[in-house]
């Protein structure tokens, strides 16, 4: 297909451009196959450059013959075109929508984009199984990388290389596979170091209304025991769900078949629940008419805090029970590939100082998002503003991501990174120009030969120029177990996302900059009072020495 046939209106001039803080801007409106360009020709004037799959909804309007169009981005944003003209108002928002909801992947941006910049380092490469597998495998024995799915054959939505009891060979691992939702057969999340206990995650057991078992399953979960421990299945479900699904197939594990664990049912809302507790809360940031009572109402209404709290609890309560009470934990909800890895990530960065720095926050993403199979690119279809039905969208990384700020908040000099890294993840998970959410799992992006034909986010984001924008200036490496606080009072509204297109960030961004400013000079004087400290020693030294007969 060719984008041509979709743009009914290439150009458009004399279009008045109405975005947050800027003034109103008249320039020419063009389309091409994956961006919208209003470029004007008075000085100074930034042009606006958005991609089509940012786009979530347009409405449109008409008084006379001047049509209006206001475009609602993914990222949140809302725009509007002032456009003369009934007719060209009419083929431009036509254009739009049909650029916009492409179903062909390889047609998205991705494919096209040609980074204008040197690539230092292939993101695609920088976090391999292997390598993550060699930070743990030198204090241990009883874990090895298996090559079972390298075809993707056992389980799609696993990666080829998983990690898993070195005792359990790939024959096991494959009959354990067949009595596991969507072949999710449980695999290694993260080792602890301080008292080798782990966190492994699967999918829920096909175990049915007969109570099914499976000899290489229970084998497999023990396996991760050490002598004389329990372990705990901490379950994303609340036990009436768990209870329904058995009646489709589904289960949970019975105490009689897993004696040295016990089961404990955390309820983590998923799907459409959580998609239409985004379009409320964003609905109540938009509405600045709102009273104090409305406006708490609205919030509360919302829903978007109380899963925070849910979220954040179960993943506090997984980081409790492998390093305060030293027992092993199995973390699964239905399918594995969203409230499970939530919670493994997020426990991940309460209990390991290397998740709170950029490249361990980057290589925790790869693990326990893309490749465990969580579905980008059907959870991230559309953001808050779509007026299509929905199917399978849902904000579960993007929850994520504010369950992150809510720690990076509370912790402000325990994490390497600061918050615009938390957002440029929030926005290219949902629009990007480089291919590394594209797919919905390591099977799928396999097939579009996303390496090969596709530029990584990390390769852009690890050069030295971008990096600086994402330091933290505070972080001071803390090699402790970090405890957020989950109470109702400790969570607050993430304004960075949900308020930055309501209200300016100038007056922030100034008291940033100064707070960067003082840190810096603080530094300088710091290293001055060493080298004084030094010259003095010296000379106090070379005094000594005069005296000495």
């Amino acid at each position: 297909m060719e984008f041509a046939e979709l743009i009914k209106t290439p150009r458009v001039d004399n279009v008045v451009l109405h975005r947050p803080f800027y003034p109103a801007v008249e320039g020419t409106l063009c389309l091409t196959g994956h961006h919208l360009i209003l470029s004007s020709r008075q000085d100074n004037t930034e042009e606006l450059w958005l991609l089509h799959s940012n786009i979530d909804s347009i409405e449109k309007r008409f008084v006379g013959s001047l049509g209006t169009i206001i475009i609602k981005c993914k990222d949140l944003r809302i725009i509007q075109l002032d456009i003369p003209g009934m007719e060209e108002c009419l083929n431009i928002a036509s254009s739009i929508e049909a650029l916009s909801t492409l179903d062909s992947i390889t047609l998205m941006y991705p494919f096209f984009y040609r980074p204008m910049f040197e690539v230092v380092e292939d993101g695609w490469h920088t976090f391999l199984p292997e390598r993550e597998f060699e930070l743990f495998s030198s204090v241990t024995n009883e874990w090895r990388l298996s090559y079972v799915n390298k075809d993707f054959t056992v389980c799609p939505s696993y990666p080829p290389i998983v990690t898993v009891p070195s005792c359990i060979d790939d024959e096991a691992l494959r009959k354990v596979a067949t009595f596991r939702h969507g072949g999710r057969f449980p695999v290694l999340s993260y080792y602890h170091k301080k008292n080798g206990m782990v966190m492994i995650r699967s999918s829920q057991p096909l175990t049915g209304t007969n109570g099914r078992r499976c000899k290489e399953d229970e084998k497999l979960i023990n396996a991760t025991l050490r002598a004389g421990k329990r372990g705990y299945v901490i379950d994303t479900r609340s036990l009436n769900v768990a209870q329904q699904a058995r009646a489709k197939g589904g289960g949970f594990e019975q105490e009689a078949h897993y004696p040295q664990w016990r089961r404990i049912h955390k309820s983590i809302e998923r799907y459409h629940i959580l998609q239409e507790s985004l379009i409320k809360l964003v609905e109540a940031c938009n509405d600045q008419s709102h009273n104090m009572d409305r406006w708490l109402s609205k919030l509360e209404a919302s829903n978007w805090l109380t899963h925070i709290k849910e979220i954040l609890t179960t993943a506090c309560l997984a980081a409790q029970c492998i390093d305060r009470e030293g027992a092993s934990v199995l973390i699964h909800g239905t399918e594995g590939t969203d409230s499970t890895l939530q919670v493994t990530s997020l426990a991940q960065i309460i209990l390991e100082p290397r998740c709170r720095t950029i490249r361990g926050f980057e290589a925790l993403i790869e693990r326990e998002w893309l490749q465990a199979g969580h579905p980008f690119q059907q959870r991230c279809a559309q953001s808050a503003y779509s007026n299509s039905k929905q199917k399978w969208e849902a904000p579960v990384f993007f929850l994520f991501l504010d369950c992150v700020w809510q720690i990076l908040r509370q912790f402000p000099c325990s994490f390497e990174f600061n918050e615009h890294f938390l957002i440029l993840l929030f926005e290219h998970s949902y629009a990007s120009q480089f291919g590394t959410f594209l797919g919905n799992n390591e099977s799928e992006r396999c097939k579009l030969k996303l390496q090969q034909k596709t530029m990584s986010l990390w390769s852009w984001v690890n050069r030295p120029s971008e990096l600086s924008k994402f330091i933290n200036p505070l972080f001071e490496a803390n090699s402790l177990v970090i405890w957020p606080s989950v109470a109702p009072q400790s969570l607050q509204l993430w304004e960075g996302v949900f308020l930055r297109w309501n209200r300016s960030s100038k007056y922030l961004d100034e008291a940033y900059e100064e707070m960067t400013n003082i840190i810096e000079y603080n530094k300088e004087l710091q290293a001055k009072v060493n080298t004084l400290r030094r010259q003095l020693a010296e000379l106090e030294t070379e005094d000594g020495m005069q005296e000495s007969p």
